[in-house]
């Protein structure tokens, strides 16, 4: 069975200073746009929310903490909160995602080269199937490279193997 996976969309990864994610908007657009037809279809929806640590933008009971407003959890949604790059690691997403009986997972969010990428590489480990929306994941500019370049090299890595990749509005829910 599909399910959704929305990664670190918060409010922090936009209103943090000095950091502006490469077409955010554009991005929350597509990723809200799966949601809605996720949801609509039926298809489960599991939100991954990184915690920070003390004083970090996304510290549990900051105001960056929560979703973003047009990506809020409903009830009954699952939420992970994490504390590393993989919704995996340390957490229950592994179990949660076999009570609800999920092979594959189509993935978009926050941040591509951190926890996007981990995420989809720790699925392929574990025998999930996944497809990466291709523009429905973002970054940050870097000191070593513009985020456009990490979102694109990102795309081609995960796309050799570890995923599928299909443009948000060509997944099917």
């Amino acid at each position: 069975m599909d399910a959704l996976v929305i990664i670190d969309v918060q409010v922090g990864m936009f209103t943090s200073p000095g950091y502006t994610p490469h077409d955010g908007d554009g991005t929350v657009a597509r990723i809200a746009g799966l949601l809605e037809r996720a949801r609509k279809a039926g298809t489960p929806v599991f939100f991954v929310q990184h915690a920070g640590g003390k004083g970090d933008p996304l510290e549990e009971g900051a105001p960056g903490f929560p979703f973003r407003p047009e990506l809020a959890p409903r009830a009954g949604e699952s939420t992970t909160v994490k504390r590393h790059c993989s919704a995996f690691q340390q957490t229950d997403f592994d179990a949660r995602l076999k009570r609800a009986d999920i092979d594959h997972l189509i993935i978009c969010g926050m941040q591509t080269e951190f926890c996007v990428d981990t995420t989809v590489r720790a699925a392929y480990e574990r025998g999930y199937k996944a497809t990466l929306a291709s523009d429905g994941h973002t970054t940050f500019d870097t000191k070593t490279l513009p985020a456009a370049s990490i979102i694109a090299h990102t795309n081609a890595t995960l796309g050799s193997g570890f995923a599928t990749l299909k443009k948000a509005e060509e997944i099917v829910l």
